[in-house]
């Protein structure tokens, strides 16, 4: 049994590349777009702000995901549980630049006198926005962004250390097993304090502040949770290929493929749930979300992503065989993953960039740039440890695991 993982050389180049891409466009987008006009400078921070949340949001669910299997005892997660703990352990890099890329924009990155991203930053006379400006300030978006990202960065670590733990305690202790069960409990409140409320407010939905849906939190976990799943989906099949993580089954695979599927669906009921609600009431300050994605320059975009996070899931998804098929499911991981930074997209851009918007080298370069990123930074922590959580005490189960 293969059980440590080495960095083959091509993915390491791969990887690599895709850094160096990235770093192109961003030296060649900062070269033209900083000296560009109002709508060049805007997009030149958006871009970079909608992956730096993207990317932050999809590693978290690594962690979120460790701590639900640990609580409900599940061993299905145990025989590839290394794949999540490498990804979990890295949220503290995406948070960093998650922190730099909107400290500037809110701190330093100013037009005129007004931001075009976070308009709330100088809201000059705007008496909605003075009316939540207890809430949308400066101050406020740093101190819960940074207590955010420092207590994800720290579970991720945490879970990570204490599996590694786990593997030198006496053979049979369950000691460090019910205190990841207790942290994980932590890990939960907190992750529903942050990612399942305030954070996507002040990340994502602050860019049109006077627009406002009580259902945006859930929504934008539902499209990171189901990415996030893809991303683990990925790296398993990837590993079991180099011949490694023999413990995993097709049964294993069928699990992630369900996990998928599911919330493909879950991620539509809230899609349509709060565009139904929404076009329901017909209310100008709420509609106007729509009316600029759905009949505006962004409709492409709009529908665009409903087919793919959607109407490809459900008619590829749904069969047990496509379920249990490496490349069925390689293929719709990947397609899932572009698929919803499409949705981040259009969550993202209408506000600051209007009618204006792109996506050609500067948007695709900076994308892969930070999947190059991902794959240089979780492949190096896959192969500092064994692949297999040794005297784990749901080992055995996780071998024997049938769905």
């Amino acid at each position: 049994m293969t059980e440590r993982f080495e960095v083959p050389a091509r993915l390491k180049t791969t990887s690599i590349a895709l850094i160096a891409i990235g770093l192109i466009a961003l030296v060649i987008g900062g070269i033209t777009l900083l000296g560009g006009n109002e709508f060049d400078k805007t997009r030149f921070w958006v871009v970079l702000l909608q992956d730096a949340i993207f990317f932050t949001l999809i590693t978290t669910v690594s962690v979120f995901v460790q701590a639900a299997a640990s609580l409900a005892q599940g061993s299905w997660i145990v025989a590839y549980r290394r794949v999540p703990e490498a990804i979990g352990a890295n949220v503290w890099l995406f948070g960093l630049i998650m922190l730099v890329v909107s400290f500037i924009i809110v701190f330093v990155f100013k037009i005129d006198g007004h931001n075009p991203i976070y308009e709330w930053v100088y809201p000059k006379g705007d008496k909605i926005l003075e009316g939540k400006s207890a809430f949308l300030n400066p101050g406020m978006f740093a101190a819960f962004s940074i207590i955010t990202i420092g207590l994800w960065s720290f579970f991720g670590l945490k879970f990570r250390a204490m599996s590694l733990a786990q593997e030198k305690a006496p053979k049979g202790s369950t000691k460090i097993y019910w205190n990841v069960v207790r942290l994980s409990g932590a890990f939960l409140l907190v992750y529903a304090l942050s990612q399942m409320s305030t954070t996507p407010w002040f990340w994502i939905m602050s860019t049109q502040p006077h627009w406002y849906s009580t259902m945006f939190s859930w929504y934008t976990f539902a499209s990171a949770f189901v990415s996030g799943m893809a991303l683990i989906l990925l790296w398993v099949v990837y590993l079991k290929n180099q011949g490694n993580l023999e413990l995993v089954n097709k049964e294993h695979l069928h699990d992630l493929g369900k996990f998928m599927f599911a919330f493909s669906i879950f991620w539509t009921y809230l899609w349509f749930d709060q565009y139904m609600l929404i076009w329901y009431s017909n209310q100008p300050e709420e509609t106007v979300y729509f009316k600029l994605r759905q009949q505006g320059p962004y409709s492409i975009i709009f529908y665009g992503a409903f087919i793919i996070n959607f109407c490809m899931p459900i008619l590829i998804l749904m069969s047990r065989p496509s379920k249990r098929n490496y490349f069925t499911l390689t293929f719709m991981a990947m397609v899932i993953i572009f698929g919803h930074w499409l949705d981040f997209y259009q969550m993202l851009m209408p506000g600051p960039l209007g009618s204006n918007w792109h996506i050609n080298f500067y948007e695709i370069g900076i994308f892969m740039g930070f999947v190059g990123l991902l794959i240089f930074a979780v492949s190096r922590t896959l192969s500092k440890a064994s692949l297999v959580p040794h005297n784990n005490i749901l080992l055995k189960e996780a071998v024997i695991h049938l769905s």
